[in-house]
């Protein structure tokens, strides 16, 4: 029996297994194109004789590459702008700090302040992605403006900054994509191919129902519906040249509703489908990627009430596929500013801000102690190996040690070979390149991140330190990995049951309007989606929570029991309202008892004290 490198991997403990696994996919070549076209504005300012000012464009474009991940362009100015604007803002910030404590050196001042701006960040950073984003780019930003010796006053250091984030923001919006989708605006192919992976989940569902993938493709199906949600999201880039193909594609993601819930209903039921029944999505999805009709569609068996659901569901796709554009986006349900600053000063929040302020603030001490010319790489290090959002801790620590020693053979391999201003820009464009496939895995983005930051650190005038850098890399994993496990006032795994109980509030909601106003199919299905979308996110904390040491994991034992309790909730729920739709009635007994018995499975786990 020959067993298979994956098996090999499941049969480590968690937080090992977590080092050796890699996300997957197809090269993103439109992002490769970007990254190395990123270092245009460095290449210019060589060409001018003042390689210091390209420094900070890199950064800023390096920092943007980070963040530039599939989806549509315009939730890249989002996700790319704002955390853009943040770091600009930091940079500034720490070149005053630096002129205020003497020259950047100073064992009270600067801990001080990075320790309270690592507070205020972390603790918003688990607000969302790009609220994470910000305050990644700030801290690290400010260290690098009171530390890093440039010409450039502070204005014109997040200028430069900014200006580099911005070049490469405007290539994601003006570069098209590389096999573009069908005949509409190239603006909007990141929303076509996210609104038809949603009918195409829907497909797989249904192909999946009654089998022991059923699971994996509700899953499918939630993550697909939250990509398109964030796709749809975000400014109009030109209101009145894509206006119409806008509408069409909102109202096409709407139309997948009802089908995305009739798919859930007859997965629940755990009765296999013929596969003739995904060729209706598929289709569907096939007109949204082309941008015509779908002409006509196969309908299935009208034998009971999921069936009919579906059939009913192909049929108002049908019209909207096949009808005018006219129908007015929809809105983005994201969560307020009052939410997002509750849930900043939560404890789930204030937990996390309380390490990242002690991190950053023990490692700038001990970079400041130790008086080393490039001081501000332990305290940068550290904010990158502080966020949870790359891993669990010991996976980070690993991943960092690991590629950062690479990264560092590897430049001090290249700085033999070759030598002047030339090849280190031809360096960074190639690491701007690479870093869309390397954010696949913290070690190889920590390896290509590292022989960029050496490149800079080069034609920034400072002297060669590929392993200095190794040594502040290690000192950073060790005291991020010591104040990772330090107790901290209250109890640990906030982050877990704060997200449990965001799923068991909003799965409670989606209940209640389906027992009070099933005929409101608007407002149910948005209640829907932020329930299976809060489960996702639940999972997805449980997830990194369970492949942390066991010292750490311990005390978020038992969440799985509460995270499978409320799927069974959610699927039933949105199984009871397609039953109530077709027999127009009120909810049967046997689905009552069912929910019932669900509620209670799920205050049982609730109950179980965690380890």
């Amino acid at each position: 029996m020959v067993t298979t490198p994956s098996l090999l991997v499941d049969r480590l403990p968690p937080w090992l297994a977590h080092v050796l696994r890699a996300q997957r996919g197809p090269v993103p070549w439109n992002a490769v194109l970007r990254g190395a076209l990123a270092a245009a504005p460095l290449l210019v300012t060589v060409l001018a004789e003042r390689p210091t000012a390209g420094v900070p464009a890199a950064l800023g474009a390096m920092l943007a590459g980070i963040n530039d991940r599939p989806g549509s362009r315009r939730a890249s100015v989002t996700r790319l702008g704002v955390p853009a604007l943040a770091g600009s803002a930091g940079l500034l910030l720490g070149t005053v700090i630096a002129a205020a404590a003497g020259g950047g050196r100073s064992l009270v001042v600067l801990p001080a302040v990075v320790g309270a701006l690592g507070l205020l960040a972390g603790a918003l950073s688990s607000t969302g992605p790009v609220a994470s984003a910000c305050g990644t780019q700030v801290l690290v930003a400010v260290v690098i403006g009171a530390g890093m010796p440039l010409p450039e006053s502070g204005p014109v250091r997040a200028l430069l900054f900014l200006a580099g984030a911005g070049w490469l923001l405007l290539l994601r919006l003006l570069l098209p994509s590389p096999g573009g989708l069908g005949n509409g605006p190239y603006r909007l192919d990141g929303e076509r191919e996210a609104v038809a992976a949603v009918y195409e989940a829907v497909a797989g569902l249904l192909l999946a129902a009654g089998g022991p993938r059923a699971r994996a493709g509700r899953a499918a199906l939630s993550a697909a519906l939250d990509h398109a949600q964030d796709a749809l999201a975000g400014p109009r880039l030109r209101r009145r040249a894509s206006s119409s193909a806008e509408r069409r594609l909102h109202a096409q993601y709407a139309a997948a509703f009802p089908l995305a819930e009739a798919a859930t209903a007859l997965a629940w039921a755990g009765v296999s489908l013929p596969a003739r029944i995904a060729e209706g999505p598929r289709g569907l999805a096939a007109a949204v990627r082309s941008g015509g009709s779908c002409g006509p569609l196969p309908a299935p068996a009208r034998t009971d009430a999921g069936l009919r659901a579906l059939d009913d569901a192909l049929l108002r796709a049908a019209a909207v596929f096949d009808r005018p554009a006219g129908v007015a986006p929809g809105r983005h349900t994201g969560q307020s500013g009052a939410s997002a600053l509750r849930r900043a000063w939560s404890a789930a929040g204030l937990e996390y801000g309380l390490r990242v302020a002690v991190c950053c603030a023990t490692s700038t001490v001990l970079a400041q102690w130790l008086h080393h010319e490039h001081w501000y790489w332990l305290p940068a290090t550290t904010v990158f190996l502080v966020k949870p959002d790359l891993g669990p801790l010991v996976s980070r620590v690993v991943c960092r040690a690991v590629g950062t020693v690479a990264g560092a053979a590897v430049f001090g391999v290249l700085g033999v070979l070759v030598s002047g201003p030339a090849p280190l820009v031809a360096t960074v464009a190639l690491c701007g390149a690479l870093l869309p496939v390397a954010t696949r895995h913290f070690a190889v983005q920590t390896a290509v991140v590292t022989v960029l930051v050496l490149s800079l650190v080069l034609l920034g005038g400072e002297p060669p330190a590929s392993w200095g850098r190794v040594v502040e890399s290690l000192l950073a994993c060790g005291t991020v990995l010591l104040v990772g496990h330090l107790p901290m006032p209250g109890r640990r795994g906030h982050g877990v049951r704060a997200a449990l109980d965001t799923a068991v509030g909003a799965a409670h909601r989606y209940l209640g309007h389906v027992l009070d106003a099933p005929e409101d199919h608007a407002l149910r299905g948005a209640l829907r989606r932020d329930a299976y979308r809060s489960l996702a996110r639940a999972r997805t904390a449980i997830d990194l929570s369970a492949a942390e040491l066991p010292p750490v994991s311990r005390h978020s034992a038992g969440s799985e029991g509460v995270a499978g309790a409320l799927e069974q909730l959610i699927d039933t729920t949105t199984a009871c309202a397609v039953q109530m739709d077709q027999r127009a009635a009120e909810l049967s007994p046997a689905h009552a008892e069912l929910l019932a018995a669900h509620l209670s499975e799920l205050d049982r786990a609730r109950a179980v004290p965690a380890g």
